[in-house]
């Protein structure tokens, strides 16, 4: 596999990666606030554009992400063909649910235009949206632990890819699906310390795959 191929995979998950980084942490660290959706409003009010910067960044970070698994198949299928499948298969359905789950965002764009509203039926219309936003990015984040379970096999038998980041994605991948299935059976877990940390290992992994690929690029793949 050519170096250009591979460096264009690793372009295009640098865009996600940066994309998600703004749209998935920095935007909500900035504005929303855990048990306080009056002080929520008032942020989203006051930073609509940030607001609105988030929410497009999100679909270029969708659109992005949907374009990756396929130029990772042209870079990783001799290694592995069932394995590459599985890899554009499982990242091909979090998509739709991501970018379906985005018009949660809009819908609070527009609760907080609306010069009608109260203040507490706005409050109660925003917290109701993103009760709605969190409950779609956790049935999203299955599969975005799922994809990452072939993708790190593939990257690990590759030959040219390091191994360690094949490893430490399958981990991650690993930590993303134990997270759902905390948060659904286990009473507490959100306040357990591990949230902090069970999902690193694929953010991790990830930006060390993007930016490995995007540098490095590569020479032939090994098959399996």
């Amino acid at each position: 596999m050519s170096r250009t191929s591979t460096r264009s995979a690793g372009l295009i998950y640098l865009v996600v990666v940066v994309t998600g980084l703004f749209t998935l942490g920095i935007v909500p660290s900035r504005l929303l606030v855990d048990g306080d959706p009056t002080r929520t409003v008032q942020n989203l009010v006051a930073n609509e554009y940030l607001w609105r910067l988030g929410i497009v960044s999100g679909y270029v970070c969708y659109t992005a992400f949907l374009l990756l698994p396929l130029e990772l198949y042209r870079v990783l299928h001799h290694v592995s063909p069932r394995a590459a499948v599985a890899m554009v298969a499982l990242a091909a359905v979090s998509a739709p649910i991501a970018f379906l789950n985005q018009v949660h965002l809009l819908d609070i764009l527009t609760l907080i235009g609306d010069a009608s509203l109260t203040p507490e039926v706005m409050t109660a219309g925003v917290s109701a949206q993103l009760s709605s936003y969190q409950n779609g990015q956790l049935m999203a984040q299955i599969f975005w632990g799922l994809w990452l379970l072939p993708f790190g096999y593939l990257v690990y038998r590759s030959g040219f890819l390091p191994k360690a980041l094949g490893v430490v994605l399958m981990v991650g991948g690993v930590g993303y699906v134990t997270h759902f299935v905390a948060t659904m059976l286990l009473p507490g877990y959100p306040e357990m310390a591990i949230v902090r940390w069970i999902r690193k290992p694929a953010g991790l992994g990830e930006m060390g795959a993007a930016l490995w690929m995007a540098v490095r690029g590569a020479g032939r793949t090994r098959a399996a």
